[in-house]
């Protein structure tokens, strides 16, 4: 469903509320705009609510109160094959990876193509490129298994970025990573930035958000509580 959206905005949250069990809120009444080709850190505590916002994005988790615009669309009335056409249009990076296990590195980074009808010869192309870009070309062949968490983190962002998505949802993408690989990968997400993706950024790191001067939105305990 096609909702009256602002013509700069790519996402658009409404007083969105997001409970488990009749507990207490997890968001309460969220609000936010994020515009077109716009960078924005989600930052807070751990049980701030970031990992909810961004799965409600992408479709993982319904809310029960308010109302969610992503491309001009309603998520919140979309079937679940209609989220799985929206979910194209987005690359994302969770904390617990969700890499197939039966399938390689090079191999989980090919699928994420796959799925959307490349041919073969761009596949092979772009994986190996967006393996360079993270440092794992020498372990493309290797299973997720055999792989540390960086290691793993990393495929998960190539994989993330390799269909160069419009929108890109990163919750605690340099969690597990050095300091110096947080930079490198850090500057990844700028580059995508820079090419017109949107990306939501979320991060309890102050190295990171010091990193650049974009906005910031703050939650604590389900609420916004500061954007700057």
């Amino acid at each position: 469903m096609i909702c009256n959206q602002k013509v700069n905005e790519m996402i658009q949250i409404f007083d969105v509320v997001k409970m488990y069990d009749g507990s207490n809120p997890v968001l309460d009444n969220v609000s936010m705009e994020i515009a077109k080709g716009e960078f924005v850190f989600l930052t807070g505590p751990s049980g701030a609510g970031k990992t909810t916002v961004l799965k409600i994005l992408f479709g993982w988790e319904r809310f029960d109160k308010g109302q969610v615009v992503v491309h001009g669309i309603n998520v919140g009335k979309l079937t679940n094959r209609n989220i799985y056409t929206l979910r194209r249009s987005m690359g994302v990076v969770f904390q617990d990876y969700k890499l197939l296990p039966n399938k390689t590195v090079f191999e989980n980074v090919s699928f994420a193509q796959e799925v959307i009808g490349k041919d073969r010869k761009t596949i092979r192309f772009k994986t190996w490129e967006a393996l360079k870009n993270v440092g794992l070309t020498p372990k493309k062949d290797i299973y997720p298994a055999y792989l540390s968490g960086g290691e793993q983190q990393r495929i998960a962002i190539a994989r993330a970025m390799v269909n160069e998505p419009s929108i890109i949802l990163a919750d605690e993408p340099t969690g597990n990573l050095d300091p110096d690989i947080s930079i490198e990968i850090f500057k990844l997400f700028e580059e995508m930035n820079k090419k017109g993706a949107t990306i939501i950024f979320a991060t309890h790191s102050q190295e990171i958000v010091k990193l650049r001067n974009h906005r910031i939105i703050n939650l604590n305990r389900g609420k916004i509580v500061k954007t700057l």
